[in-house]
């Protein structure tokens, strides 16, 4: 991994520039590192170790250390990317950048909006679950939806704010992370704990085709990375801040994935955990310090809220730069006067996100988004091969030669992971998409008015 050296610096990729009417350059470094950590923590932890244990059996740790190794060269090629092309567009813009295809591009866009949509959907309904019982017992529906309307609220208020929000918020996620790991150590001390079961692939199927298996459903914990690049646009000196920021936090975030699956493992028995709404409640449940259940449930909320936040973020980012690269109507383009946040893409993004809160479960939900961003995945490691050629007037990563191409061949075979319902969900929010596509386009062609840089 190196620093391609440019000739001149671009006009706010390296500096604080702010173009007039966008979005607020306000995210350093630190911030940054928080939100990426973050995205990670509050998925992955919290809801699906026990998902994954039920596809593996008791060596949890295994498909997670593999979702790891093969996330790293992803991110690698984004954050090639993003330090390249510092805007808010992440994804599509590189697509687009790279091929020139507006449907393309538009398919793409609408293929990562809606994976942060139904992440913070499944996050939300996590969040309203067992965790949420521990205080109140409400209906998953309405406590995901209610969690979703005071996220979209703390989103409009600002970016700075929100980045704030998400910062306390991780520190909080990882206090909950260091209980899970003395209670585990505790409990292996004392010995009431087997670790024996973090050997056992105990699944139906090939070794091997279990833990590709169990890797596509981990991946969905270390995406942090693609929500991340959608606030370029907000990030002071993306190029120096984002290789540190995104490559330490999945450095952490790997640590705790391991540590937290090897003791979840060892303290509960694998279908107990498979079969929990709050898979880490259980430990603290069974294992030894007594841990009050309110206490570590409280925590785990914030993590779930935090999660759900970062991806409503990134969606209504994402919508924004998609609005400015002319790939949907300007008119979701429109910031807040005086917060100069998204207003317009964040109620979209909300609005489908209360949908699909309201009609899906956490499985189905986070399936989806893991399938949806493996596709896109295996475009930008492609459109990174593509740019090599292309020369910008700043410093930024390159990412090693081979990386971008075996990424792209692991996402497609992580692809082929998963069953024909997921296919089918996938499929109907993408033909959306078309509508979409084809009501727009219909619109220009009547109006003449699209003036959009990828028509």
């Amino acid at each position: 991994m190196d620093r391609v050296r440019g000739t001149e610096p671009a006009s706010g990729a390296a500096g604080h520039d702010e173009p007039t009417g966008g979005l607020r350059r306000t995210i350093g470094p630190g911030l940054l590192f928080f939100f990426v950590l973050g995205d990670m923590l509050g998925g992955g932890i919290y809801a699906l170790v026990g998902e994954v244990g039920g596809v593996v059996g008791g060596a949890i740790w295994v498909p997670f250390l593999v979702a790891f190794v093969l996330a790293s060269l992803t991110a690698a090629a984004y954050v090639e990317l993003v330090t390249k092309y510092p805007r808010a567009a992440g994804a599509a813009l590189y697509v687009n950048t790279a091929f020139g295809r507006p449907f393309l591009t538009f398919l793409v866009a609408f293929a990562v909006m809606c994976s942060g949509i139904t992440s913070a959907a499944a996050l939300a309904r996590a969040f309203a679950g067992d965790y949420l019982v521990t205080f109140v017992d409400t209906p998953v529906q309405l406590g995901a939806l209610a969690l979703l309307v005071a996220l979209a609220a703390v989103n409009l208020w600002g970016v700075k704010e929100s980045v704030r929000v998400n910062a306390a918020f991780t520190v909080i996620e990882v206090i909950g992370v260091l209980i899970i790991l003395t209670v585990g150590a505790m409990a292996i001390g004392e010995g009431s704990a087997d670790l024996s079961r973090n050997l056992d692939l105990g699944g139906d199927g090939p070794p091997l085709l279990l833990v590709l298996a169990g890797s596509a459903l981990a991946f969905y914990t270390l995406i942090g990375f693609e929500d991340s690049v959608n606030m370029a646009e907000e990030v002071r000196d993306p190029s120096r801040a984002f290789p540190r920021a995104l490559f330490g936090a999945m450095g952490v975030a790997a640590v705790a994935y391991l540590g937290v699956t090897v003791v979840a493992s060892a303290v509960v028995p694998t279908q107990d955990l498979a079969t929990s709404d709050a898979p880490l409640l259980e430990v603290i449940r069974r294992g030894p310090g007594g841990v009050p259940e309110t206490l570590f449930s409280g925590i785990a909320l914030f993590a779930l809220a935090n999660g759900a936040l970062l991806n409503l973020m990134m969606a209504s980012r994402l919508v924004y730069g998609m609005a400015q690269e002319g790939i949907v109507p300007s008119a979701l383009g429109r910031v807040l006067p005086g917060r100069r946040t998204p207003v317009v893409a964040i109620t979209f993004t909300t609005a489908l996100a209360l949908v699909l809160a309201a009609t899906g479960d956490l499985g189905d939900l986070a399936d989806t988004t893991v399938l949806l961003l493996l596709v896109v995945f295996a475009f930008v490691n492609v459109s990174v091969l593509v740019l090599r050629g292309d020369e910008v007037g700043h410093d930024h990563f390159r990412a090693p030669s081979g990386a971008p191409a075996l990424g792209a061949v692991v996402c497609v075979a992580l692809v082929t992971q998963h069953e024909g319902a997921t296919w089918l969900r996938a499929a109907a929010l993408m033909t959306l998409g078309v509508v979409v596509w084809g009501i727009d386009r219909g619109i220009d062609h009547r109006t003449g008015t699209h003036t959009g840089r990828t028509s």
